[in-house]
């Protein structure tokens, strides 16, 4: 990547964008500690990208996350693994940088935000409920490149 603001534009442009939590407090709250290195994992509904027909994260793959203006910050993903919440282990917790102590606290933030009538719309499953089936995808990364200042980004991204 460049620092030309043209090449820097259209390289944004092309990778997937990254979003954390929807638009608001909650969101600009985790890019701010993407951003400032507590956090460093997140976790993910497979739900989520079935519904959105996606593919799920794969290592070495690059994506722009954006803030709740659409300010973009590029990740390059370094782990991904998919599993039940058992799977989910102390670390992989403590890295999301939610402040959680363990795999418990964990668990209990992500099931009300994935069980609020919010996520269910997203879903479009009203009686959307994780379980102890549910698969959930562990995605790792570090910020590449925090692009919010490079000046080029005089528009929120589409």
């Amino acid at each position: 990547m460049t620092s030309d603001p043209t090449s820097l534009a259209a390289d944004v442009a092309e990778l997937p964008k990254a979003e954390f939590a929807f638009p608001g407090p909650l969101r600009d709250r985790l890019v701010a500690a993407v951003l400032d290195g507590s956090k460093t994992a997140t976790t993910g509904l497979v739900a989520e990208y079935e519904r959105e027909g996606e593919p799920l994260p794969a290592v070495g793959g690059r994506s722009v996350l954006v803030d709740s203006e659409d300010r973009p910050s590029r990740l390059e993903v370094t782990g991904v693994r998919v599993v039940p919440p058992a799977g989910v282990d102390t670390a992989h917790a403590v890295d999301e940088g939610e402040g959680y102590a363990g795999v418990a606290e964990w668990r209990a933030g992500h099931e009300r935000f994935w069980g609020s009538a919010e996520m269910r719309a997203a879903l479009g499953d009203a009686d959307f409920a994780v379980d102890d089936t549910t698969p959930v995808v562990l995605e790792r990364f570090p910020v590449v490149a925090d692009l919010r200042g490079a000046g080029w980004a005089s528009a929120p991204l589409a």
